[in-house]
């Protein structure tokens, strides 16, 4: 009887590996609309528990994140845009990655949860079981509506920010949600238009290639009509004051004019790039303008308090 001795190869991956694998950039995005939801809501919250619940968001993020590149590894090594990924360049195995991915998850649902509230914990568990279950494993190779519905796992952000601060829910943290479930769509559509060959050899049904270019350009259009209004909503309603209103309007009207130059472009590209890069920049200063709103007023009203 002879004895067989395995012995584990060490990891190749570094930190930055893992890091990558969290997809820092989506993440940042997730972190800031969390930041800005936590931060307008009507209450004081102690900067310990801010604190905690942001690394907690954060740590949730950088789960789905590893978690799809675990489940779409076979896509991403198809992918010129995600050739490079830790799992395709054999840096992360799968199975790590997916340990990673369920060990952030659960400790950053558990500690939300415990030392937060469990109102932001079931909100997180949610938009991480979603992202995962729901666009991941099963919406994105299915459906080209993938990105539609998907939108849902990252609109809730803001929603988990002010359930942090409060306990609960709101009208203004709903808004907030509604404007980036419709800002997703022509934002990666614009993506997708450019990038649709890349998507059509790793046979991901986004809508360029189901529907085609023509199709494509109509929705994201129509979305930009339906998104612009709506980004109004936080002033219109009485949440914010005029100056957000101002840019919100103006930030619409340049979304709607790139949209309608997508719609009307026959050849290239160039439209849907531009309107990639500012549907980033949009949902950053319409955040922004929401967040610098809310601080400014709270500061003025101090100073009106401190002046009687």
């Amino acid at each position: 009887m002879s004895l067989i001795v395995t012995r584990a190869e060490p990891s190749v991956a570094g930190v930055g590996d893992y890091i990558t694998l969290m997809k820092p950039r989506v993440m940042s995005l997730v972190v800031f609309t969390a930041i800005v939801g936590l931060l307008i809501a009507p209450v004081h919250v102690h900067p310990v528990i801010a604190l905690t619940a942001l690394i907690c968001i954060t740590v949730g993020a950088g789960a789905a994140g590893a978690l799809n590149m675990w489940y779409d590894a076979d896509i991403d090594a198809c992918m010129a845009r995600t050739a490079g990924r830790p799992i395709p360049r054999g840096r992360i195995t799968p199975g790590e990655a997916a340990g990673f991915g369920m060990t952030l998850a659960a400790f950053s649902v558990v500690s939300l949860g415990l030392l937060v509230n469990f109102v932001a914990a079931a909100l997180l568990a949610f938009t991480i079981a979603f992202y995962v279950v729901i666009y991941t494993i099963w919406l994105k190779r299915s459906t080209s509506q993938n990105i539609v519905i998907g939108g849902v796992a990252g609109a809730l952000p803001p929603m988990i920010g002010w359930a942090a601060a409060t306990g609960s829910l709101a009208v203004e943290p709903v808004l907030l949600f509604l404007i980036i479930f419709f800002w997703t769509p022509p934002h990666f559509w614009a993506l997708a238009l450019f990038r649709s060959e890349d998507y059509a050899r790793a046979k991901v049904p986004m809508l360029p290639v189901v529907a085609g270019d023509r199709e494509t350009r109509r929705q994201i259009l129509l979305y930009a009509l339906v998104l612009a209004p709506l980004g109004t909503a936080p002033w219109f309603l009485g949440y914010a004051g005029p100056l957000f209103g101002a840019v919100a309007l103006a930030l619409g009207a340049v979304m709607i004019a790139l949209a309608l130059r997508v719609r009307a472009e026959k050849h290239g590209h160039r439209a849907g790039k531009q309107l990639f890069g500012f549907s980033l920049l949009y949902l950053f200063l319409l955040f922004a303008m929401l967040l610098v709103d809310r601080l400014s007023a709270g500061l003025f009203d101090h100073l009106g308090h401190l002046a009687e």
